[in-house]
Order: structure tokens, then C-alpha cells, then sequence
């Protein structure tokens, strides 16, 4: 099929717009239309932009006009000769990698099918498939699995056996997971997702990592929070207390006259880094009130109201 320059004919350049493509069409149709211009010539002239026109003037006509140049109408009909639904009696159309204009395979097939199959019942997916087993068997697909850990395991990192069903048949995957992972995550075990039809290759293997909420902590990145209970003569005498971390107990160290809600920071007992180190324990002090009080405290806080403190 010989080539026609259609932009060169309307004397537009390639990145012209709708508005620009009209106007030329409209210029030279004036002035080489039968009633205006006589002879042979002329008349050419008129028809070759009038066939122009049709074809930039009509977005999907023009996508396909860029994309082939003057194998573009071959692809009229919604799907190539000798494919399913395409011209009769014509044969296979051989399209190179360059023909795709730099575009993807599925950018290729939607240009000319449409997102739908063009209403010629093809499946581009299906052909994409197609294509891909003429290269050799296809690739299992990916799952993913929700795995559930605690705090102590994203401390120190674990390890989870995994029970796969496939083919009537159980295969165990045992997935390392490491310290410090985050609520959320998601780990990808390459290889080790299902059996491609065939024998093909696996597919890939994820996990999603839920940490699980703990009784005395919050975590806030890799920081932990927890609230300690004091009682009222050591926020106002002073003393030690103890402060639960994932690696035991530990002891501070109260000022006197410590109020309510004072932060003390645990540096380096909190959760593992991204690359080294842990965070901190932040430990929120809040004062336990006697209850039940005998007469002789009671007495001892009356002195104290007494006292004006």
C-alpha cells in the first residue's frame, strides 16, 4: 500500500490540534473544489484532501494512521486480516516491534480493538496470553497471605511456616521475617507463589504483616509508649520505679515533687531501626490515689489540708 503523507498534504505538522487540522482542510478545500478551480488536476488535488480530513479529522482514524502509516486501514475493521473478525481472504498481517510506535503491547492492541475487543469478541488479555505461551509456559500467580506477629517477634524477628495447597497436594514455605517490620508490610518471597500452567514457572509469594495491638505498649514507630502507675508519696518524695521494656523490667529514678503525666525516656529499648540501633521506651507517669484509707492516713492528709499543701 503506498504511503500518503496526509499532514504534509493539509500542510500541518504532526502535533497540530482538531482546530488547526479544520482550518487547513477548510482553506484548501475552497480552493481546489470543481465549482472554484477547473481541470484534471485540481479535482485530484480536492479529492486527496478531502481524504485527508477524513482520516486526521477522526481521532481514532488518526491514532491508527500514526501508529502504521499506510498499513492503517488494514486495521479498519476492528481487528487485523486474517484474526478473528478480520478482512476475508487476506493474510496474516506481520507487525514488528517498531510498528508499536515505542508503545506497549497493550497500548497496541486497545489503539485498534478498543478496551472492550472492539465488539469482535477478542479478548486482548486472552491474544497477550496467547502470545506469551507461544514463547514458552506461562508464569504462576502471585498470592498473598496475611501473617499476624507481636511485638516481641518484630523485636527480635521470627520465622513462619506456611501451609500451601496446590494440586490436591500441601507444600510448606518457611519465610523469614525480620526485626523491626512495620504494621502493614508487605514482604515479597520471590519463586514460591503457585506452579504456572504448563510447568511453568512460580509465581510470587507475599505477605502482609499485621502486628498485633500488646497489653502495656503503643508503638509509635519505632518508639514505644507506656504508662506507669506511681504512688502519691513517690511523685511528691521521690523514689524509684520500675518500667516494663520488651527486655524486662527496669529501674528509674523519680524526682520529688514529679508531676502527673511527666515523659521519662528509656533510650535504646524500643524497637530495632532501618539499619542500626533501637528506639526509646517513653514511659508516662500517672499517680495512683489511696483508696480505703485507715484513720491514721486520713489524719495524716487533714494535717496536711491543715498545712495549706
Amino acid at each position: 500500500m503506498d504511503y500518503k503523507d496526509y499532514y504534509k498534504i493539509l500542510g500541518v505538522p504532526k502535533t497540530a490540534d482538531d482546530k488547526a487540522i479544520k482550518t487547513a482542510y477548510r482553506r484548501l478545500a475552497r480552493k481546489h473544489h470543481p465549482d472554484v478551480a477547473k481541470g484534471k488536476e485540481s479535482a485530484a488535488r480536492f479529492q486527496e484532501v478531502a481524504e485527508a480530513y477524513e482520516v486526521l479529522g477522526d481521532a481514532e482514524k488518526r491514532k491508527r494512521y500514526d501508529t502504521l502509516g499506510a498499513n492503517w486501514k488494514a486495521y479498519g475493521s476492528g481487528a487485523p486480516p486474517g484474526w478473528p473478525g478480520g478482512g476475508a481472504g487476506q493474510g496474516r498481517v506481520r507487525v514488528d516491534v517498531q510498528d508499536f510506535g515505542g508503545r506497549g503491547f497493550s497500548d497496541f492492541f486497545e489503539t485498534f480493538f478498543g478496551a472492550s475487543g472492539g465488539g469482535q469478541g477478542i479478548d486482548v488479555e486472552e491474544l497477550l496470553r496467547g502470545a506469551q505461551r507461544g514463547r514458552g509456559p506461562a508464569r504462576g500467580d502471585d498470592v498473598e497471605y496475611e501473617v499476624e506477629v507481636s511485638l516481641e517477634e518484630v523485636l527480635r524477628g521470627t520465622t513462619r511456616s506456611l501451609s500451601l495447597g496446590e494440586g490436591g497436594q500441601t507444600r510448606k514455605v518457611e519465610v523469614k521475617i525480620p526485626a523491626g517490620i512495620r504494621d502493614g508490610a508487605r514482604l515479597r518471597v520471590a519463586g514460591e507463589g503457585p506452579q504456572g500452567p504448563g510447568g511453568g514457572p512460580r509465581g510470587d509469594l507475599y505477605l502482609r504483616i499485621r502486628v498485633q495491638p500488646h497489653p502495656s505498649f503503643t508503638r509509635d514507630g519505632d518508639d514505644l509508649q507506656v504508662a506507669v502507675s506511681v504512688p502519691l508519696s513517690t511523685a511528691v518524695l521521690g523514689g524509684e520505679v520500675t518500667v516494663p521494656t520488651l527486655d524486662g523490667p527496669l529501674g528509674i529514678k523519680v524526682p520529688a515533687g514529679t508531676p502527673m503525666g511527666r515523659v521519662f525516656r528509656l533510650r535504646g529499648h524500643g524497637l530495632p531501626r532501618q539499619g542500626e540501633g533501637r528506639g526509646d521506651v517513653l514511659a508516662q507517669l500517672s499517680v495512683s490515689l489511696p483508696h480505703n484509707l485507715t484513720e491514721r492516713e486520713r489524719q495524716l492528709f487533714e494535717e496536711l489540708r491543715t498545712l495549706g499543701r
